[in-house]
């Protein structure tokens, strides 16, 4: 028989155990007191931040800041707090930190439980007052007439391609995009019922019904498909409702007391969705890596052929170019741009001149930081870039 050591626990008596474990909780305890006092005092910091803008009305939300303090800590992170553990946790103290400097309201595509509402709280933590709104276009007016202080909004999906809805509210309203975010989504049947042979109705909005066209068509193929306006006004409609499933978000389930029958059922699992955070006003930030853009230009050939080879020209990557339908003028087009670079820097004075005069009309949508991953699959944590 070998001989007992210090580390086996049945050699030692249990009111020795539970001395040892009071021990160790006393320290847990102690460390507490003292992050509770760091907070404190952080806190006390960002209200001194907020004093000194008073008066400014500088906006609260900066988001390459904010990064910058991510990703610094992610480095100095030696363990064994995971990173994405301690980005999550940082994402919330950013949060309260906004909070403590201005109540921020923030509009997002509703109702509770949305995709865009967990991309809001992922971006953004739970510390602001999140306005659901109707629908994309009540987001931008939102924003516009000032009665929110940021929105977000869908542009574009890895699998569906871009939400032209939003492109055209970005031609109707006077906003500016302060950052972006791509998360990854996940979707699920939701459904009061105990197993899929009892589902003859699914619900949901027209985008997850596509990205789960193939699972549907496996799973239940004689289940009639029904769009509706967002996934979670899908799940509160099939809530103790019979013979009925919605797609959407796990957590949805829970807010709508529903079972979670099967997950993950999209077709294809590399399924982003890229958000931009809009503001009324520019961000004026000193570091920004991505410029956005709306242009029209003359009716002739070769003309977009020119901007174009003078951004190639300036050595600028083009990593989308999109062309949207002018509202009230037929077969005219307007077209939006990201660029890889700051299109306001002193250096690109020159080109933005040039842009200008042979351009019938340039809007810069905003320069911003180049964005966040989140996975909304697994809890709205970053994923290390």
């Amino acid at each position: 028989m070998p001989p007992e050591t210090k580390d086996d626990h049945a050699t030692i008596a249990p009111g020795s155990l539970e001395e040892a474990l009071l021990g160790l909780r006393h320290g847990i305890d102690a460390l507490d007191d003292q992050i509770l006092k760091l907070l404190n005092r952080r806190a006390a910091l960002s209200l001194e931040v907020g004093r000194k803008k008073d008066g400014r009305h500088s906006a609260v939300f900066k988001p390459f800041r904010e990064r910058e303090v991510l990703a610094r800590l992610s480095d100095a992170n030696p363990g064994p707090l995971p990173t994405a553990h301690l980005l999550s946790i940082y994402r919330e103290i950013l949060s309260s930190s906004r909070r403590l400097q201005r109540p921020e309201r923030v509009a997002y595509l509703g109702p509770e439980g949305t995709f865009s509402h967990f991309a809001a709280m992922a971006a953004l933590g739970h510390s602001p007052d999140f306005l659901p709104q109707a629908t994309i276009p009540d987001v931008f007016g939102a924003v516009a007439g000032k009665r929110a202080d940021l929105g977000i909004v869908p542009l574009e999906n890895s699998l569906q391609g871009t939400i032209g809805q939003s492109l055209d509210n970005f031609q109707i309203h006077d906003v500016f995009i302060q950052a972006e975010i791509s998360c990854r989504v996940s979707h699920a049947l939701l459904s009061t019922e105990t197993g899929l042979g009892d589902v003859d109705t699914v619900y949901s909005h027209p985008q997850p019904l596509a990205q789960c066209a193939g699972w549907l068509k496996a799973h239940l193929p004689k289940a009639k498909v029904i769009p509706t306006d967002s996934t979670a006004a899908a799940a509160a409609l099939v809530a103790g409702t019979p013979r009925v499933a919605a797609i959407g978000h796990t957590r949805l389930a829970a807010m709508h007391a529903l079972r979670v029958l099967a997950a993950p059922i999209e077709d294809l699992p590399d399924n982003w969705t890229r958000f931009f955070i809009i503001g009324p006003e520019d961000t004026k930030q000193q570091t920004r890596e991505k410029t956005s853009i709306l242009f029209t230009v003359p009716n002739r050939p070769g003309a977009l052929y020119q901007v174009l080879s003078h951004l190639a020209g300036e050595g600028i990557n083009l990593t989308k170019l999109e062309s949207r339908p002018i509202r009230g003028e037929k077969w005219q087009y307007f077209f939006f741009a990201d660029l890889q670079c700051d299109l306001t820097r002193e250096e690109y004075r020159k080109l933005l001149a040039t842009l200008t005069e042979q351009t019938h009309s340039l809007r810069i949508l905003g320069c911003y930081p180049a964005g966040r991953q989140i996975d909304l699959a697994d809890g709205d944590v970053d994923t290390p870039q």
